[in-house]
C-alpha cells in the first residue's frame, strides 16, 4: 500500500493548480480537513495564510471536501468575487468531478443516481447520510472509466450538492460503496475518492476549467484515468 504523504510536511502554496487575481484551485491533499476539526487540529483554514501569494488577506474556501477526499478546492481571493461565486454556486452553474474506485464490476456505462437524502443518526454509529424519501433531492451522473478485478474506477459529475452524497450515492447505486470508506463503503486502506476536475463560469474572466491528477495512493488506477 502506498503511504500517504502527511500534509503538516506540505506547503499549501506548492498545491496551487490554479491561480489569478480573483481566485485559485489548491489540490487538497487527502487526510486534511477544510475546516479546523471540533477536537482541534490541523486545516485548510489554518493556513490560509500560505495562500496569499502576495494579497494582505487570505482567501476563502468555496465548497467543502471531505477531510480523506483529496482533489480540487476552489478558493476565492476577495469579498467581491466570494459574492460571485457564491452566486455560481447556487445556480448550479459549478461543475464537479469526481473519480472513485467502487468494489464492483459495473457493467453499465453510464447512469443517473437519483437518491434523495436525509441525515440519520444513532447513538451506536453515529450520524450518516442514507436514502429517504422524505430527504433532499440529491442527483448524481456517473461513467464508467476502467474496471480491474471486480472494481471499477467510476467518474461521479454531482448536480446537487448535499454532504456526503457521492459516497451515499455510489453504495446506493454500485451496493458495496468506494474503496476505504469506513462508514458507505469498505473499510481498509485510504479511501478512494478524488476531486478530479473543476469547472467554474465567471463574468469578468475566462472559464476556469481546471483537473488534478489522481494520488499516489490510487495505484495503477493512475494510468486509467
Amino acid at each position: 500500500m502506498v503511504a500517504l504523504v502527511h500534509p503538516e510536511r506540505m506547503d499549501l502554496s506548492d498545491r496551487i493548480i490554479f491561480i489569478d487575481g480573483e481566485a485559485m484551485v489548491i489540490d487538497k491533499p487527502a487526510g486534511l480537513p477544510v475546516d479546523e476539526p471540533r477536537r482541534g487540529g490541523d486545516s485548510v483554514v489554518a493556513r490560509l495564510a500560505e495562500l496569499r501569494c502576495g494579497f494582505r488577506s487570505s482567501p476563502t474556501p468555496m465548497h467543502r471536501l471531505d477531510q480523506d477526499t483529496s482533489g480540487c478546492l476552489l478558493l476565492a481571493r476577495n469579498a467581491r468575487v466570494r459574492a460571485a461565486l457564491q452566486q455560481a454556486f447556487e445556480a448550479r452553474q459549478v461543475r464537479k468531478y469526481y473519480l472513485a474506485v467502487v468494489a464492483a464490476s459495473v457493467q453499465e456505462e453510464t447512469g443517473t443516481i437519483d437518491v434523495p437524502l436525509a441525515k440519520k443518526s444513532s447513538a451506536e454509529a453515529g450520524w450518516r447520510m442514507v436514502a429517504d424519501p422524505e430527504g433532499k433531492s440529491a442527483v448524481t451522473n456517473w461513467r464508467r472509466v476502467a474496471v480491474r478485478d471486480g472494481r471499477s474506477l467510476i467518474e461521479f459529475a454531482p448536480i446537487t450538492g448535499r454532504t456526503h452524497q457521492i459516497r451515499a450515492h455510489a453504495r446506493e447505486a454500485f451496493g458495496t460503496g468506494i474503496v476505504g470508506d469506513r462508514v458507505y463503503g469498505v473499510p481498509g486502506g485510504h479511501m478512494l475518492l478524488h476531486a478530479s476536475r473543476l469547472v467554474v463560469p465567471r463574468e469578468r474572466r475566462e472559464l476556469i476549467d481546471v483537473s488534478a491528477p489522481l494520488p499516489e495512493h490510487f495505484g495503477e488506477w493512475r494510468d486509467a484515468a
